[in-house]
């Protein structure tokens, strides 16, 4: 293992203290308290950041524009009855400063998982549909993490009048 750290790599979720941010502070703006705006927090807190409950004193805001969860039917039995479903979540987003300026535009993160279904397992189906949609809901943070981790303020725009 010493081999693999020396050369940077390290395992998801180790390495935080060398993850710097352009922000210390961030408010999420989201219209439910969900899974996966839980597992941000949990996220961001471990980076050491200000988690600010009231909006006005943050660096940074990320709006939750959208969430959503989808199943669809991919495999039926020669019998007519549900042998696979397709899971899907989706996150829509945007990190924006004080000014409104995007640090993120409106970014959508999809994620899917296959979830193989046994109409005699139907209680213990149900609770593995629960738990891959909080797993992807964890993923879905993670990869926001790492998205705000690279992000940097954006070009103040061009002023005065075009130069010949």
């Amino acid at each position: 293992m010493l081999s693999l750290t020396a050369c940077g790599l390290h395992l998801r979720g180790h390495g935080a203290a060398t993850r710097h941010f352009a922000f210390h502070s961030i408010y999420i703006d989201a219209p439910a308290d969900t899974d996966f705006t839980k597992a941000l927090v949990r996220g961001l807190k471990r980076y050491k950041l200000d988690v600010e409950q009231d909006s006005g004193k943050q660096q940074l805001t990320v709006q939750v524009i959208s969430e959503s969860t989808e199943k669809q039917i991919t495999a039926l039995n020669a019998s007519g009855h549900v042998v696979e479903y397709l899971l899907h979540y989706r996150v829509m987003l945007r990190a924006y400063d004080q000014e409104h300026d995007d640090w993120l535009p409106p970014t959508k993160i999809s994620l899917q998982r296959i979830l193989p279904y046994d109409v005699t397992l139907v209680l213990a189906k149900q609770l593995e549909e629960q738990m891959l949609y909080k797993d992807m809901r964890t993923d879905a943070a993670d990869q926001v993490l790492r998205r705000l981790a690279y992000l940097k303020p954006p070009k103040p725009a061009a002023s005065g009048g075009a130069q010949p």
